[in-house]
């Protein structure tokens, strides 16, 4: 190593490969150890052999573009089969014609790409030129992105009690400029589902889209059905759905980079593509936002896939819910905090407690676990710590709860002046 300082400018000259290693290497002293089941979220960890296929594919798609799939067919054949595969899961075949979709870089294009289709079908069908689109107030912050980008107007409904989406209020936003109803599987904040079939059938009695978000879900409830756990519908199978965003990258399990979009047939995936011929560089189409589009994530979530198969994912989904039931009771033993609604996947949000003797400022917590090198997203209104449990988690909860009880009865009365929350940052 090394032991000129980092540059702070670009330079003249280049440097060595060693030298230029060794400073990335030492950048990430204070990043989070995700490996070592310290983070509840961002990073999701598969085990040994998931990096192992990941990183090979990765190099193998190192600088391959998705741009165009003529120049790169394995691109387009990779494409195809992601989404095929993620169709199945989703049962986006129960119709006379399968669902389809393409691949994006993650869960806000996923839902970007969404909200786009929704509003060029209504622009076409129903001659809407003032679009408007209804979301409960848990719905993904990517949604009022979408709609500040693609000019549509925003009604966010409340939450019930048990952090539901209200479908009575919206219902009450319903009117002829309708072209979006949102719903979650699961909803992030509290990690609860929210009443799919009925949104879906709001959503069909205004000739509106429905999309599902299942970012967070679309790769384990499929397989916590399988494992016998009940799950409220969701996916293709109710009528109404008509796109759903599923996040490989998350619990799929594979490297940044890699989500789909799903539209229930090709007629209305069709309001989601950009098409140009008008231009001296000749015929443009784009599936998404993205114009070059690199093969490295699409390639490392097949090969993740491949490798992992229904099995693999079943394991890894089993060991998933087994660490979060025991999360869930541990947080409830513990006095002064508690978990907000009744989440019973893999997602939850830990607020103080009331009702406790002495209840606790969590955002004060939530330093005094980073103290014990423990990471939380600091979220709110209510101030609660997010968690989503992950097979990054596996083996690691025992000893989580054993500092969270240390770290609960250290803050005692105390509190913090820093509200701030951090789900994602500029800098």
């Amino acid at each position: 190593m090394s032991d000129k300082p980092p540059p702070t400018t670009f330079g003249q000259a280049g440097r060595s490969v060693e030298e230029v290693i060794a400073d990335l290497e030492a950048k990430r002293v204070d990043d989070v150890k995700w490996s070592d089941g310290r983070a509840f979220g961002m990073v999701y960890d598969g085990g040994p052999g998931v990096h192992e296929v990941a990183e090979k594919a990765a190099a193998l798609y190192l600088h391959e573009n998705a741009l165009n799939t003529r120049a790169f067919p394995s691109l387009g054949q990779i494409q195809s089969e992601v989404v095929g595969w993620t169709s199945e899961l989703l049962h986006g075949h129960v119709g006379a014609e399968p669902a389809s979709g393409f691949l994006t870089s993650g869960g806000t294009e996923s839902i970007l790409c969404g909200v786009k289709a929704a509003r060029e079908r209504a622009r076409t069908e129903r001659g809407i030129d003032a679009p408007e689109m209804i979301v409960a107030e848990s719905a993904h912050a990517a949604f009022h992105k979408a709609a500040h980008l693609f000019g549509i107007a925003v009604h966010k409904t409340p939450v019930l009690d048990d952090w539901t989406a209200d479908v009575d209020a919206m219902a009450a936003a319903v009117n002829a400029n309708t072209i979006l109803i949102v719903g979650s599987a699961p909803q992030y904040p509290q990690g609860v589902m929210d009443p799919i079939p009925a949104i879906a059938a709001l959503a069909a009695d205004a000739d509106a889209n429905c999309h599902v978000d299942a970012c967070m879900g679309g790769f384990v409830l499929p397989f916590v059905e399988r494992l016998g756990r009940e799950v409220s519908p969701w996916d293709f199978r109710v009528e109404g759905v008509t796109s759903i965003s599923a996040d490989i990258h998350k619990l799929g399990y594979a490297p940044k980079g890699a989500s789909v979009i799903l539209h229930r047939n090709k007629d209305l995936r069709r309001f989601q593509t950009f098409v140009f011929d008008d231009w001296l560089g000749g015929f443009y189409a784009s599936p998404n936002l993205q114009g070059s589009r690199s093969g490295l994530p699409m390639a490392a979530a097949w090969a993740v896939m491949q490798h992992l198969g229904i099995d693999g994912y079943v394991d890894l989904t089993r060991s998933v819910l087994a660490n979060a039931d025991a999360m869930r009771a541990g947080v409830d033993a513990i006095d002064g905090i508690t978990i907000l609604g009744d989440p019973t996947f893999h997602l939850l949000a830990i607020a103080s407690d009331p009702e406790a003797a002495q209840p606790i400022d969590v955002f004060a917590l939530a330093d005094a676990m980073e103290r014990r090198n423990w990471f939380h997203d600091r979220q709110g209104p209510p101030d609660s710590l997010h968690a989503t449990v992950s097979n990054s988690n596996a083996g690691v909860i025992d000893d989580y709860l054993v500092d969270l009880a240390a770290a609960v009865a250290e803050v005692g009365a105390a509190t913090t002046d820093d509200r701030s929350t951090d789900y994602a940052t500029l800098e």
